[in-house]
Formats: C-alpha cells, structure tokens, sequence
C-alpha cells in the first residue's frame, strides 16, 4: 500500500522555506563571491551553466539546439 500526501512543503510553510533557504546560502555565497571563482572551485556550478556571453555552454543543450557548445573559460570575463 502507498501513500502519498500532495505538497508536503505547502504544509509546513515555514520549516520547508528555512531548510531550502540552509541548503541554498552556501552555494549563493559562493556565487557572490564572484561566479567565475565558484565555477573554477566546484565542478558543478561549471556543469549547471546554460548559457554566458550569449553563447551556449552546457553540451546538453548545444546538442539539443544543434548549435557548437563553448568553453564557459573562454566566454566569462
């Protein structure tokens, strides 16, 4: 038997804002302290960017688009 229980965060408003806000500071720290160190310091901040410089980073993507994906070294300042 299973059961499911539809927006369980919607429940417990506040608790859920207070955990996903503790998970997120971190990583939005980082990001702060300049994007560019976040990218070079953690690979996933690298493999999570889409697009920078109006070109398409993420390889995913570029396949998906049919378009050339570029190096996010050589596209961010």
């Amino acid at each position: 038997m299973y059961y499911c229980v539809p927006n369980m965060p919607g429940a417990v408003a506040r608790t859920s804002t207070l955990a996903l806000a503790e998970a997120t500071l971190p990583y939005l720290l980082r990001l702060a302290a300049g994007p560019r160190a976040a990218f070079f310091a953690d690979s996933g901040f690298a493999y999570g960017l889409n697009l920078a410089g109006g070109r398409v980073i993420h390889p995913g993507l570029a396949q998906d688009l049919g378009l050339e994906a570029a190096d996010w070294r050589q596209v961010l300042p």
